[in-house]
């Protein structure tokens, strides 16, 4: 190897320990930093939506808006130039997440109100686990990551069984109450018939008959019935989990976290820690 190469290797291993490791000061500073600058931009983004405030101040808000996205442009670029494999972290989670906190800015300048979607960036804050070395909630997280993708296909199935339910059951609702109480159509019953299984009730629909009112009840009675099976499904899968403590390290090739605290390699890419 180089001399060249040497250096290239030496400067982009520290520009990654600054940004994305926690365990030196310069680390930490540099994550705490991004914390309070994701924070401050949401709340620029929230304080846009007021009228009044956009009103007197929408100048000095669009100035701070467009602020944070170059500087977390800037960030993002950094964050792909230090890792070895740029790709895998692009298409990480907190890669994907980094990239649309700041696609919105420029979409607002083609569709109008697009600069709203950057409240995504209160994803970031996710980070906050990393950087505080809470690591027994990284741990914690992966153990429900991994029992969601495992009842996955049982949640399928459940939502494709309460769809066909709310179809039906709608159906059987304008068929009952008809036009003349509100349900003129089955698309629009089959509206009522959701609101009315999750328990919302919005009660902008309602039936009159007597055959309608038993329906709806027998539908409200099943909705709590409904409502406990994907959380029974999924605290079943996490019961089968096992615990296992893991690191705040993050890996200097895919940038992967969560890896077991005696890992010498990455479990994403195979990259040596």
């Amino acid at each position: 190897m180089t001399e060249e190469n040497t250096q290239t290797q030496s400067w982009r291993y520290k520009l990654h320990e600054i940004i994305f490791e926690a365990d030196t000061f310069w680390g930490k500073a540099f994550d705490v930093t991004l914390l309070v600058a994701i924070l401050l931009s949401v709340l620029a983004v929230m304080l846009e939506s007021v009228a009044h405030i956009k009103a007197e101040h929408g100048e000095l808000l669009y100035v701070i808006e467009w602020f944070f996205t170059i500087l977390f442009t800037l960030e993002y670029i950094a964050r792909l130039l230090v890792v070895t494999k740029p790709w895998k972290y692009a298409f990480s989670f907190f890669g994907l997440i980094d990239l649309l906190s700041i696609v919105p800015t420029f979409l607002s300048l083609f569709f109008v109100g697009a600069q709203s979607l950057l409240v995504i960036r209160s994803f970031r804050l996710l980070r906050v686990f990393r950087v505080f070395k809470l690591g027994r909630f990284m741990g914690e997280a992966t153990q429900l990551t991994t029992a969601l993708k495992a009842s996955r296909a049982k949640i399928i199935v459940f939502i494709g069984g309460v769809f066909a339910m709310v179809v039906v059951l709608g159906t059987m609702m304008y068929m009952i109450e008809g036009g003349k109480n509100g349900f003129t159509s089955i698309p629009k019953s089959i509206y009522w018939a959701v609101v009315t299984l999750t328990t919302v009730g919005y009660g902008d629909i309602a039936p009159h008959t007597t055959l309608g009112q038993t329906l709806a009840t027998l539908i409200m009675i099943l909705g709590y019935g409904i409502i406990a099976v994907p959380t029974g499904i999924v605290s079943a899968e996490m019961s089968q989990q096992k615990h296992h403590p893991v690191n705040t390290q993050s890996c200097p090739h895919c940038s992967a976290e969560g890896h077991d605290i005696d890992a010498a390699y990455c479990k994403k890419c195979g990259g040596r820690l």
